[in-house]
């Protein structure tokens, strides 16, 4: 009987040993996390300076973005004419809060996913009322052969205010 619970006692020992080096894996001392913290907060940057060359040089020539009530944009030749068509349509538009909150990352090899709330003001020209937003995203990011991380898909949607 002795032998029997030292052999559950040991199997318990290695099971627990197991799960505690597992979440180790998964803390933020993982470095593909820290790599897409570090991509997260360029993001918003980027975002925030209105920078829309800044954005789209981190999506991937592939990419596919995901908006509600348009078809599926894939690829970044595509995505790119979307977003100057609607900058084009924005003169003088200037952004002065961009917030984003990034929930559940996770990290495999190459690749990562997340969600976001966002809320975003916009300050239109000539006194014209803000332009006061809320969203949700969700995000596919992929890490190139360069071992830069790159959007490869997106999908956004309107939120309500909380």
């Amino acid at each position: 009987m002795e032998f029997k619970r030292k052999i559950v006692v040991g199997a318990c020992c290695v099971a627990l040993l197991l799960a505690v080096v597992g979440m180790k894996a998964r803390t933020a001392e993982d470095p593909g996390r820290k790599e897409i913290e570090a991509f997260n907060k360029r993001y918003v940057e980027l975002h925030l300076k209105m920078d829309a060359a800044g954005i789209l040089a981190l999506w991937a020539e592939d990419g596919v973005d995901l908006m509600p009530g348009d078809a599926a944009m894939i690829g970044k030749k595509k995505i790119v004419a979307w977003v100057e068509d609607i900058v084009a349509k924005m003169p003088g538009y200037k952004e002065t809060k961009q917030e984003m909150e990034f929930h559940d990352i996770h990290v495999c090899g190459e690749w990562a996913s997340e969600w976001a709330t966002e809320h975003q003001v916009v300050e239109p020209p000539d006194g014209k009322p803000a332009i006061d937003s809320y969203g949700k995203m969700a995000l596919v990011l992929h890490r190139e052969a360069n071992g830069e991380w790159k959007v490869q898909q997106e999908m956004w949607n309107a939120a309500p205010k909380p």
